[in-house]
C-alpha cells in the first residue's frame, strides 16, 4: 500500500556537527525526529567526495556505472577542460522518474535536470548551492509563479566570497536565513497543492554556510581565533543550521499526518583541507616535479622560520592575491610590479605573454570566458603539454593526469613508463609535509587505472587522486622541491564523505539505530518507503527492512 513520503535533504550537513549541536540542546526538530524514528550514518566515496554524492543519490548508481565524476570534464585528445555541469541522466534517470502511477513533487534539487516522466511538478535552481543546472521548472510557468509569490532566493549564485570580507559574510548569513524562510513558504505551498506520493526538497543553505562560515564556528580551523565573534553573533553557522531546523519543523507541520519523514545528508563538511592543496599546491608541485629547480607560484624559503598564518591578504580576492605571489624571474618586471599600483599589473602580465614558458593570468582566462579562471590549476594550461603530469581543476581532492604518449596530443610519458611514473609521484607526494606541524599533508594517493592501457570511457579523468589529511595547510615543504607558501586560506569549510539518515513513520520503531549505510542506499530506501519498484541496476540497497523487522511489522 502506497504511503506518502516527505524527504528533506540537508546539503553537506555533517553528522558530527549535528550530533554535537543536538547534544548541546540545539536543533530540536532534528533531535525529536531522531528520537522518534531511526537514525544512522552514511558513508560515501572518499575520493571525488564533493563532485559525486548528488548524482549517486539521484541515480542510485555509483560513478563507475554512470561515468560521471565531476561537473568538470577533461577531453581526451586535447588539453581542454570544460564545465559540463550536471549529469545528463540519459542512461540512468532520476530515481523519482516514476511515471503516471506516482504523484511526485521535487523542489530545488542540486545537480539535476528536469526528468521526463515525473507525474507532478519539478523546480530546479531556485536556491541550491552550485546547482549545475539552469533555473527552470515543469510546468514551465511554475518557477516564475513561485518567484512572484514568494521571491527569489537572495543567495542564488551569490554565495561565493572571501573569509576576510566581513560585509560579504554578514550579507551571506542574512541571505541564507531569509532564503530558508522563503523555502518554507514555497514547500508549504506545494504540499497543499496535491496529495503527493513523494515530496522531495534539498536545503542548499547548509552547504553555503559550511563553506564560508566554518572558521567562525569550529575551533579546529586555524582562523577560528581570528574569525570568532566578527559578525556580532556567537556562531553564525549554527544560526543558519538552527534556521534550517526550524524550517524542517514548519514544513512537516504542513505534511500529511500519515507521511513517512526522511531527513538526510548525502555528504558532510569539515575544515577546508582541499581548496589550497588541490587548486594551488598540487599544480605548483607538479610543475616543480617536471622542471626541477624552477618555480612558478608562491615560492617560499624552506630554511626560514614559517611566517604566521595570513589574516590580511594583499588584495580583495583570493585569486588576485595568489596571482600576485607568482615568481617573477625578469628583474624589469619585478621592478614594475613593485612600483606600480595593482590596477596596472594586468598590462604587465602582457609582457609575459611573449614568453613560451609562462602561466596564463586569471584576467586573460576571464576575458576568454573561462568560468574557472579563478583556479590556479588552469593557469598552468599552456605548460601541460611539456609536463610529465599535471593537476586538473578540482573542487575537492587533488586530481593528477599523466601526460601519456598515445593518449595526450603531446604525450611525454611512454606507456611502458606509466607505472613507474605513478609510483614515483606517489612516493614524492608522500614526502610533502606541513612545516607548521612536521606532519604529512597526504593521507592517501589512489590509482584509478590498472595500467596505461585502461581506456574505459567511464573511468575518471585523473590517473591519480590525492586525498589530503584532515588538518588544513597554508604552506608545504618538500625535501627536493622546496617550500610553497604560506598563502591565504580560501573557503574555510570543505567536504567530508560521511552523511546521515533519519526515518520516522508509522511502521518505524522509535529510537532505532541503523547500521552504517552508503549514500547510494538513499534512493532505494525512499522508493521502498513509497512501496515503489526498485530498479535492478541500482548499486545500493534499501535500509528500510532492518527497521521494520525491529518494530515487529
Amino acid at each position: 500500500m502506497k504511503q506518502p513520503v516527505i524527504a528533506i535533504g540537508l546539503d553537506a550537513a555533517d553528522p558530527n556537527l549535528l550530533e554535537t549541536w543536538m547534544s548541546q540542546g540545539y536543533l530540536q526538530n532534528l533531535k525529536r525526529l531522531r528520537e522518534q524514528g531511526a537514525y544512522g550514518r552514511l558513508s560515501n566515496i572518499d575520493y571525488y567526495k564533493a563532485e559525486t554524492p548528488w548524482t549517486t543519490f539521484l541515480t542510485g548508481c555509483l560513478p563507475d556505472k554512470t561515468g560521471y565524476w565531476s561537473p568538470l570534464k577533461f577531453w581526451e585528445g586535447t588539453y581542454n577542460v570544460e564545465q559540463i555541469e550536471a549529469y545528463s541522466f540519459d542512461e540512468y534517470a532520476p530515481f523519482y522518474d516514476l511515471g503516471d502511477q506516482y504523484r511526485v513533487a521535487t523542489f530545488d534539487l542540486p545537480q539535476s535536470t528536469l526528468a521526463r516522466d515525473v507525474n507532478g511538478v519539478q523546480v530546479l535552481a531556485w536556491g541550491a548551492h552550485s546547482p549545475q543546472t539552469p533555473s527552470c521548472s515543469k510546468p514551465n510557468e511554475l518557477l516564475e509563479a513561485l518567484n512572484e509569490r514568494h521571491g527569489k532566493h537572495p543567495a542564488l549564485h551569490k554565495d561565493h566570497g572571501d573569509w576576510w570580507d566581513q560585509a560579504y559574510l554578514h550579507r551571506l548569513r542574512q541571505s541564507l536565513i531569509s532564503g530558508l524562510k522563503q523555502r518554507v513558504n514555497i514547500c508549504r505551498d506545494l504540499l497543499q497543492q496535491d496529495q503527493w506520493d513523494l515530496f522531495l526538497t534539498i536545503f542548499g543553505e547548509t552547504h553555503s554556510a559550511g563553506h564560508d562560515l566554518w572558521f567562525m564556528s569550529q575551533s579546529d580551523h586555524p582562523l577560528y581565533e581570528y574569525g570568532k565573534g566578527q559578525l556580532g553573533t556567537e556562531d553564525p553557522m549554527l544560526d543558519v543550521f538552527d534556521a534550517a531546523d526550524q524550517a524542517i519543523g514548519e514544513i512537516l507541520d504542513a505534511a500529511p499526518e500519515d507521511a513517512t519523514v526522511v531527513v538526510f545528508a548525502a555528504h558532510g563538511s569539515g575544515s577546508n583541507i582541499t581548496d589550497v592543496a588541490s587548486m594551488l599546491f598540487l599544480p605548483e608541485f607538479l610543475y616543480r616535479f617536471s622542471f626541477p629547480g624552477k618555480t612558478m607560484l608562491a615560492p617560499g624559503h624552506k630554511s626560514a622560520t614559517v611566517p604566521p598564518v595570513i589574516t590580511s591578504p594583499n588584495t580583495k580576492s583570493w585569486t588576485s592575491d595568489i596571482w600576485q605571489r607568482k615568481h617573477i624571474a625578469n628583474p624589469f618586471e619585478r621592478f614594475l610590479r613593485k612600483r606600480l599600483p595593482t590596477r596596472y599589473h594586468r598590462y604587465i602580465d602582457r609582457l609575459g605573454s611573449f614568453r613560451a614558458h609562462r602561466l596564463i593570468s586569471p584576467g586573460q582566462l576571464q576575458k576568454r570566458g573561462v568560468p574557472l579562471f579563478w583556479q590556479p590549476t588552469l593557469w598552468y594550461k599552456l605548460l601541460w603539454p611539456h609536463m610529465k603530469a599535471f593537476a586538473l581543476p578540482s573542487f575537492s581532492e587533488g586530481y593528477i593526469r599523466v601526460n601519456l604518449q598515445g593518449r595526450e596530443p603531446n604525450g611525454l610519458v611512454p606507456p611502458e613508463e606509466y607505472d613507474s611514473l605513478c609510483d614515483e609521484l606517489i612516493q614524492q607526494l608522500n614526502l610533502i609535509v606541513n612545516p607548521r606541524t612536521g606532519e604529512s599533508v597526504v593521507k592517501k594517493v589512489r590509482r584509478t587505472r590498472q595500467s596505461a592501457h585502461d581506456n574505459d570511457p567511464k573511468l575518471p579523468d585523473a590517473d591519480l587522486v590525492v586525498e589530503w589529511t584532515d588538518m588544513p595547510a597554508d604552506v608545504i615543504d618538500h625535501s627536493q622541491f622546496g617550500r610553497i607558501g604560506p598563502v591565504p586560506y580560501r573557503r574555510t569549510g570543505s567536504h567530508r564523505s560521511q552523511g546521515f539518515l533519519i526515518m520516522k513513520g508509522p511502521d518505524i520503531a522509535s529510537g532505532t539505530t541503523l547500521p552504517i549505510g552508503h549514500g547510494v542506499d538513499l534512493a532505494p530506501t525512499i522508493l521502498d518507503l513509497m512501496d515503489a519498484p526498485i530498479p535492478d541496476y541500482f548499486d545500493g540497497q534499501s535500509l528500510v527492512q532492518p527497521v521494520l523487522q525491529k518494530s515487529g511489522t
